[in-house]
């Protein structure tokens, strides 16, 4: 038996890294108050540079800044630490006259011994940190804390949008979330950190002048040099400190100032400035002719300056070869992706009437290759070529995945497995262009703008934003394209901003839930049954065959789809199904029974408020009237409504669901379960969104608030004229 592996002493030491920080922290405590030896303030100080250093290269190879959500602590941490070698070399210099090598060698080496250079050098190093790289720093996160906490709203509707259209789950949100206020809360902290710099700084230049001061005064009254001795002794040393404790600073100033300015895009920052600095050759090829010109000019040194355009003039060179090379494989690639798609090959032979062509001799399809041609996909996504980008999964698009995502989705919410769905280009239409094609017949289409972002305005915020108008292609809301410098300005006005694939997506989430019935077929419900027998086998025994068929289950299950009802509660429908089939084998009548048991499940999502729906309802003698206007068939049920009726209805109904939805209601009407059918099917073309609902399907718990009566016709209204007179 093998050995249990023994974990490195580093393993070890990181798992107690709580212990381990807690410990420095207390550390530094104690430098505030006890002296240490001048070699423990060597270590300390070289340990100082290193950390700061350590910290500026984690910061360059971190993706996305909130992922360094512990840089602000450890900024803190780090500042208190110099703060308290400040202290400890004070101690140092003004006891005993030195304060170990490393302040010695900055003192001496660094600045060659003389202290007005030293302190000039000082000074800038204060300056380039206090005033440039500090202020700058501090400015920009301060910003971009104010714009973070503003959109914060924002992104959440954005995410909860999504949610609700069925782009991603639950668990994608929650983890969104996470990483929104993750951010928030970064930048939020970044913005308090700055401060922690900025306050270092001036607490370098006071200190370093207690230093010169105090030194100055105990070399001269209690080590007994004179003034010349006095001020070279203790200003390099003062000098010294200084130097060691602002380049420490300095460092941790860059990196920070390098933190709060990245952009995410999921790369080091060497990766990220080399992909964008060297993407355009022409530009190194301008760079070297400049650079050329600089050595021309009278008095200017020849060799540095054409040196370097000659360096840069080679990379122009290498940069335009590589790209010419990248865009000759990706041309070959789209042409072999393009002949793929469209059935040919390179050995494909000419069509016939080609000019030029040369006699090729073909043989003749196999069986299988003909049947392909005759295949329709149930449902298939069709993009313009300026739209590849978003379905390309090496190239960052997320389609093919966020397809899946709808699946799983509408599975979920609806109770219906929906069948793989094709996505491929169509040359024929414009570039931005896209459409679902059901059974190969267009049901919706739209346009995409690529590098934009759609911002809708959701709120009613009476801001114009940068960008083309266009209308949202769902729900048909007043929106915009705006660019990325745009995006910030909108969230914070209110305005819903999503990217181009993610409105797609969610136009795809509706027209499937709109067509869901059109998708369920006889092999699909065959599939739903069979899932079903494995868990309850006794009512699917009882069901099938003897008292319906799997063509009626089919029709129920699309009655209740079309509208909108889940069939997720299979087994309840079945039931239900099975106890009504004695009195009735039309699939309308079954429907409207089982509606009434579903209804427990089913109409709480029209609720205004727990247990309450706000809805519209009939004039009494109308709904009495429009029940001897039903007509009904073997196959079908409807109205048969005079024109000067229906556009009375169609008035009515519209102010009245206007009203509603203008509240923020759901549109629902509720009617006798007599009309409840055939009301909705003569509406529905006109009001598609329109909830029609039966007395009898709402639960006993649930009350009714009147949200208008539309009312009866004028030629009903009267009521001299008898019922029947007037049908």
């Amino acid at each position: 038996m093998a050995a249990a592996s023994t974990p490195s002493p580093v393993a070890s030491l990181l798992k107690r890294a709580d212990l381990l920080f807690t410990g420095g922290l207390f550390a530094i405590v104690l430098l505030l108050i006890m002296p240490i030896p001048a070699f423990m303030l060597d270590t300390f100080l070289a340990l100082n540079l290193g950390l700061s250093l350590l910290v500026l290269l984690a910061i360059i190879y971190v993706k996305d800044p909130p992922e360094f959500s512990g840089f602000p602590t450890l900024l803190l941490a780090l500042t208190l630490f110099r703060l308290a070698l400040n202290i400890s070399s004070t101690r140092q210099v003004l006891i005993n006259g030195y304060a170990g090598h490393v302040i010695d060698a900055f003192g001496h080496f660094v600045i060659q011994g003389n202290y007005i250079v030293g302190a000039v050098v000082f000074l800038i190093l204060v300056i380039i940190n206090f005033v440039v790289i500090t202020k700058g720093a501090g400015r920009i996160a301060e910003v971009s804390a104010r714009f973070t906490l503003d959109a914060l709203p924002g992104k959440q509707m954005a995410i909860d949008a999504e949610l609700n259209a069925g782009i991603i789950d639950e668990v994608t949100a929650t983890a969104r979330r996470v990483k929104v206020q993750k951010e928030a809360d970064f930048y939020g902290a970044m913005d308090g950190a700055s401060k922690f710099v900025r306050g270092d700084a001036i607490a370098g230049i006071i200190i370093t002048l207690i230093n010169v001061v105090g030194g100055f005064a105990i070399g001269v009254f209690q080590m007994g040099l004179s003034l010349g001795e006095s001020l070279q002794k203790f200003t390099l040393l003062s000098i010294g400190d200084g130097l060691v404790s602002q380049i420490p600073a300095l460092i941790l100033s860059v990196g920070a100032g390098i933190l709060v300015t990245r952009a995410s895009e999921n790369t080091n920052l060497g990766t990220q400035l080399a992909s964008q600095l060297f993407r355009y050759p022409r530009a190194m090829r301008i760079a070297s002719v400049m650079l050329a010109s600089f050595g021309l000019m009278p008095g200017m040194p020849m060799v540095p300056f054409f040196s370097l355009a000659a360096i840069a003039a080679s990379l122009g060179k290498i940069l335009q070869e590589q790209e010419a090379r990248t865009g000759h494989a990706h041309g070959t690639e789209a042409a072999v992706a393009a002949a793929k798609a469209n059935g040919t090959s390179k050995n494909a032979a000419p069509a016939a009437g080609d000019k030029g062509a040369a006699p090729t001799t073909t043989t003749a399809p196999a069986a299988e290759d003909v049947r392909k041609l005759i295949e329709v996909d149930i449902f298939a996504i069709e993009i313009g070529y300026g739209l590849l980008s978003i379905a390309d999964a090496k190239s960052g698009g997320e389609l093919l995945a966020r397809v899946t995502g709808v699946r799983k989705s509408l599975a979920r919410e609806k109770g219906i497995v929906v069948p793989p769905i094709s996505v491929r280009d169509n040359l024929e239409l414009e570039p931005n262009d896209y459409r679902f094609l059901l059974r190969g017949k267009c049901v919706a289409r739209g346009a995409l703008m690529p590098g934009r972002w759609l911002a809708m305005n959701v709120a009613g915020s009476k801001i114009r934003l940068k960008g083309a108008p266009t209308r949202e292609p769902v729900f048909n809301l007043e929106a915009t394209w705006i660019d990325e410098a745009e995006k910030k300005n909108a969230e914070l006005n209110g305005f819903t901003v999503v990217d181009q694939a993610s409105v797609l997506i969610t136009h795809l989430s509706e027209t499937l839930k709109a067509n869901a019935h059109h998708l369920l077929g006889r092999q699909e419900v065959q599939s739903l049954v069979d899932h079903i027998k494995l868990t309850q086998p006794a009512l699917v025994a009882e069901l099938l065959p003897d008292l319906v068929t799997l063509g009626i289950i089919q029709r129920v299950f699309q009655n209740l789809l079309r509208e909108n009802v889940a069939i997720t509660n299979q087994p309840l429908i079945l039931e239900g199904i099975a106890d009504f089939a004695s009195l009735s084998k039309n699939p309308d009548d079954l429907s409207e029974l089982v509606r009434r048991r579903l209804g427990l499940y089913f109409v709480p999502e029209y609720e205004c408020r727990p247990r309450v729906i706000r809805a519209i309802t009939l004039d009494p003698r109308l709904e009495q009237w429009l029940a001897s206007k039903v007509h009904r068939s073997p196959t079908e049920v409807g109205l048969a409504l005079d024109p000067g009726t229906t556009r009375h209805l169609l008035e009515e109904i519209n102010r009245r669901t206007g009203e509603l939805t203008t509240q923020g209601h759901p549109a629902v009407m509720i009617v006798s379960t007599e009309i409840r059918l055939p009301l909705k099917r003569f509406f529905e073309s006109s009001f598609p969104r329109l909830a029609v609902l039966a007395f009898q399907e709402l639960p006993a718990a649930t009350d009714i608030e009147n949200a208008g009566i539309v009312s009866a016709p004028p030629h009903l209204a009267r009521t001299d004229v008898p019922l029947k007179a007037a049908a």
